[in-house]
């Protein structure tokens, strides 16, 4: 991939956006988005974890020993736990990742739902899938409409609502837990206000500069079928053994066989016999 076409331009992407990180601005936004992802990667143990960012690093904090980052060309790979692969094309296995996060690619992406669908199928059933936005409502949002000349990040992606991501998620099976804006500060500061931070996490207002969404898979549950137990007609007395009720419930009496019927009856009718002959009788002619 490092020699394609959508490598390079993926590459130059994130290159543009490297002097916005090292302005004031840059850092205090990625400081308040560090400090929103704080709480979730420290909570997770084990398994492994993949970053696509489009600053600095951010699962640093983690205790996940398998810290991957993603990097669309070799040149621009930090380390050698860096993952090189189109970011709809990810080279690894289904439902691997205790961790996937996506941060600002989603804007920059011209098939943003195929990456989106991608990292979904990486992410494992008890995994968390995060992903970092600018957010179109809050006061930088509304001071880019007004902006003329926006060919430079971050004005040049397309920002998306929380909502409209979660319209994403829930058609790769998705379902948003939470939704934290970080990053409050007036249109003409460069520095996220300490005291307008604190306020706006507390609340969690809509009006930060940026939102993180927390996301995991859809537990769908196996249909249960409940089967119906019953009998459509009253079953005959005889089917259901011996009762209290019914001609099966009498004494049957014990019935002779029929050969000692048959010699009885002969015995009978020789005995009969006896009886009317007698040997003095004589014939008269």
């Amino acid at each position: 991939m490092s020699n394609s076409t959508t490598a390079t331009s993926l590459a130059k992407q994130l290159i543009n956006s490297q002097p916005y990180w090292e302005t004031e601005a840059g850092r205090s936004l990625w400081e308040s988005q560090r400090a929103c992802l704080g709480p979730v990667a420290e909570t997770r143990v084990g398994g492994h974890s993949l970053e696509m960012g489009m600053g600095p690093a951010m699962m640093t904090m983690s205790a996940i020993p398998h810290a991957i980052r993603w990097s669309p060309t070799r040149q621009l790979a930090q380390n050698d736990a860096t993952l090189i692969c189109p970011p709809d094309q990810l080279a690894l296995p289904d439902r691997c990742l205790d961790i996937m996060v996506i941060h600002h690619w989603l804007e920059h992406l011209s098939d943003a739902h195929f990456t989106l669908q991608e990292a979904a199928r990486v992410t494992a059933d008890n995994g968390i899938l995060v992903l970092f936005g600018f957010n179109p409502i809050g006061v930088s949002g509304l001071a880019r409409q007004w902006r003329k000349r926006q060919q430079q990040f971050p004005w040049d992606g397309t920002w998306r609502t929380a909502n409209r991501l979660r319209d994403w998620l829930a058609f790769v099976d998705f379902e948003v837990e939470r939704v934290d804006y970080c990053c409050f500060r007036g249109r003409m500061n460069a520095k996220c206000g300490e005291y307008w931070e604190t306020l706006g996490r507390r609340h969690n207002v809509p009006l930060g500069e940026s939102y993180m969404i927390q996301a995991r898979r859809q537990q769908r549950q196996a249909p249960v079928q409940r089967l119906k137990f019953g009998l459509n007609a009253p079953a005959s007395p005889a089917s259901l053994g011996v009762s209290r009720s019914g001609s099966s419930a009498h004494y049957q009496p014990y019935q002779k066989q029929p050969m000692q019927t048959h010699l009885a009856k002969t015995h009978q009718a020789d005995a009969h016999t006896a009886d009317t002959y007698k040997p003095g009788d004589q014939e008269i002619d």
